[in-house]
């Protein structure tokens, strides 16, 4: 995808400083928004938004506020978006999108995230979450557009993943739940990310380790160098690292060896190859390896209680799948949470 086209969505970064009241806008080459480029009062950035704007943002903005998100328009008419997250009282950092599909005129279109349970094989119990990008109320062309200017979404995935597991963890006995959330190879070019996922911890009280950052190698592939930086960044804000899809694609040791994963999910593809001698070799040996590097092991795409046992034999710590339970809205989640704690809603 060329730059331009990339600019249509995530166009750069944000820093508001409480105490001087100031924000500050870091924003690429060629974006629609050159013009808010560099550091604003309050007062001087209203007279060039619209008169719905200003109150929107002094919202976002406001004392005790934890997730940023602030639908704004320039004076001309020009939609975009402030998505962020608090790191302190003081300070609030995030990205800058301008949504295609808003400017078009789809305003009706909505991210929600859905989320898949992890079931622990250990205990049969749900472990956490893997949030999951959908889009509501757009035609199927629609879709294909927003998965093609998906920059900036990271974000939030990230705010609204970290909202969801705060209120299931409230739920009581389901204080040690666990979200994961798929960053592209896009999202690793954002360098606010790491402030962003630890202001969002931050801000919604959740411990060290308990959101996990999932990472393809394929995504890395646009530049290992910086994806490598960018993983190790996310890990010492306090986000565990996950290295998805393992077993297709370009999956390589060295990527394994570099990364500082504490766990790997192995693809649903040779799962579903179990019950073959070379792929059953393949899978209780990746296991051994992972346990002697002190990281887990997921499997997705499990199908039936064959699979679940014999994933367990290999010595496999977790698995997902439709089986097991289908991706549910936060709420639906936090409903079922309610009503029957940790206990799967698939078939086991």
């Amino acid at each position: 995808m060329s730059a331009p086209e990339r600019n249509q969505s995530y166009h750069g970064q944000w820093v508001w400083h409480a105490k001087t009241k100031r924000l500050r806008f870091d924003l690429q080459t060629g974006s629609l928004l050159r013009a808010l480029q560099g550091a604003w009062s309050l007062d001087g950035l209203f007279k060039v938004l619209d008169p719905q704007s200003p109150e929107r943002l002094r919202l976002g903005l406001e004392a005790g506020a934890v997730a940023v998100n602030c639908a704004l328009n320039l004076a001309d008419g020009q939609p975009f978006e402030l998505v962020g997250a608090f790191r302190d009282q003081d300070e609030a950092v995030g990205t800058v999108i301008v949504d295609p599909l808003v400017s078009e005129g789809v305003k009706e279109a909505l991210l929600e995230p859905v989320f898949q349970p992890i079931i622990s094989l250990k205990t049969r119990r749900i472990v956490g979450y893997e949030a999951l990008a959908r889009w509501a109320g757009l035609s199927t062309a629609q879709r294909a557009a927003a998965r093609l200017n998906d920059d900036g979404l990271a974000s939030k995935m990230i705010l609204q993943s970290c909202e969801a597991l705060s209120a299931w963890r409230a739920v009581a006995g389901c204080g040690a739940l666990s979200v994961q959330i798929n960053l592209s190879g896009r999202d690793l070019e954002h360098v606010a990310l790491p402030e962003l996922v630890a202001g969002a911890m931050a801000g919604f009280g959740l411990p060290h380790a308990s959101v996990g950052i999932e990472l393809t190698e394929q995504a890395a592939l646009r530049d290992s160098g910086e994806a490598l930086t960018m993983a190790r960044a996310l890990k010492e804000k306090g986000a565990k690292l996950i290295l998805d899809d393992f077993g297709s694609g370009h999956s390589s040791f060295s990527w394994l060896a570099d990364l500082p994963a504490d766990g790997i999910k192995i693809d649903a593809d040779l799962i579903g190859r179990l019950g073959a001698p070379r792929a059953d070799g393949i899978l209780r040996a990746l296991a051994s390896l992972c346990h002697s590097l002190d990281m887990e092991i997921t499997a997705e795409g499990v199908e039936d209680e064959a699979q679940l046992e014999q994933l367990a034999a290999f010595g496999f710590d977790h698995v997902q799948g439709y089986w097991l339970g289908r991706p549910l809205s936060g709420q639906a989640v936090l409903a079922h949470l309610k009503s029957g704690g940790l206990v799967p809603s698939g078939a086991p």
